[in-house]
């Protein structure tokens, strides 16, 4: 059998840190706007599309953790190496490191447009991207542990959303919600749409091995209730924006989010979007380190290269990208890419592994191996 760097007993986490790394890594930048890309496939029925990709999203769990109990501690790397074979699957892995460094430069690159935009607009977007860069550097070479309590604490700064969401519903009109169910095709249309936004939750494969007491199965409850609270999040921001603007207003709107923050004022502060963003930070931090340290382990995986050297030469790779990508049309090209790829990687693909992981464990029990 082949066999996955083993994780040390200092770095295993209790089960119910699941529940926050699925959050945390679930809402990132792509909360921001969202609701322009799916009302454009759905309309008013968009938050339909809400509810229809994360009944998919809690499926894809289960068949990942149905995969992922057959082959004890490996992670998705190991796998793909037990099923098939050092060289495919070291080909594989590679492929998944390429998935993970693409959605880490996609996260990075989002987050640094909405800082130029909305706060800094005459910085330079590589210096705030060494900034951010070198944060995340510091915390994966602080050890695994570490990125799960950054995990632990940025959830807490998402628990303010669902309080100011209140304070748009002054001017929020219902009807714009009708007529419910016009096009199905829309609403199916829309939930694809929806697979940058939520995508994330795909760590999972990468940090299975480090959950302790797996035989209790607590982490699947926890990871269950994670993808909820997010769901939470998710329809809360679309309902509030689908009854304030109206369709043609929203389809210009390119941060819907962040618009309605904007309304708000309070006495104390007069731009509450601007805390928003900066605080923002945290809230992404964990999506960066945990896609940062994922591609690490794939590529340690096939060349048993150490971190320290792997996460500088990719901190390079990605500031070097940055110059190039730099136009909202760039950039929103780059999202549909990514959209598109991720939802073949995070909704198609773990059902695939998972009759190949069949196919597998079958064959063993015919051979008489030990499976």
């Amino acid at each position: 059998m082949s066999k996955a760097a083993p994780s040390k007993q200092y770095e295993k986490i209790n089960a119910f840190l699941i529940f926050y790394i699925i959050s945390s890594t679930q809402i990132g930048v792509g909360i921001h706007g969202f609701q322009r890309v799916i009302y454009k496939d759905a309309k008013q029925d968009a938050w339909l599309s809400v509810i229809l990709s994360f009944i998919l999203s809690h499926i894809v769990i289960f068949i990942m953790f149905k995969t992922l109990e057959k082959f004890e501690n490996l992670d998705i790397y190991g796998i793909h190496k037990e099923i098939f074979g050092k060289i495919f699957g070291s080909f594989l892995n590679l492929i998944y490191v390429i998935y993970c460094s693409y959605a880490f430069f996609a996260v990075l690159k989002n987050y640094i447009e909405v800082v130029n935009t909305w706060v800094f607009p005459y910085v330079e977007p590589q210096y705030i991207s060494t900034a951010v860069l070198l944060l995340v550097l510091y915390a994966v070479n602080s050890g695994f542990r570490v990125i799960v309590g950054i995990s632990f604490f940025s959830f807490f700064f998402l628990l303010w959303i669902p309080p100011i969401l209140i304070f748009p519903l002054y001017y929020t009109k219902f009807n714009y919600l009708l007529p419910i169910m016009e096009d199905l095709m829309g609403i199916v249309k829309g939930a694809y749409s929806m697979s940058f936004t939520i995508i994330g939750f795909e760590i999972l494969n990468i940090v299975y091995p480090y959950i302790k007491e797996k035989e209790k199965k607590a982490a699947h409850k926890y990871a269950h209730l994670g993808l909820l609270f997010t769901f939470f999040i998710y329809i809360s921001i679309m309902l509030v924006t689908l009854t304030y603007f109206s369709g043609p207003q929203l389809e210009r709107v390119i941060w819907a989010t962040l618009t309605i923050f904007n309304l708000i004022e309070l006495p104390f502060v007069e731009r509450i979007e601007i805390i928003t963003i900066c605080l923002w930070l945290i809230i992404i931090l964990p999506n960066l380190c945990l896609y940062l340290w994922a591609a690490f382990r794939g590529v340690h995986s096939v060349f048993n290269i150490k971190l320290k050297p792997f996460i500088w030469v990719f901190a390079c790779l990605m500031l070097i990208l940055s110059f190039f990508i730099k136009s909202r049309t760039q950039i929103n090209s780059m999202n549909n890419y990514l959209g598109q790829i991720s939802f073949y990687v995070v909704f198609v693909y773990p059902f695939l592994l998972y009759l190949f992981a069949l196919i597998k464990k079958r064959r063993k029990k015919g051979t008489g191996e030990p499976t």
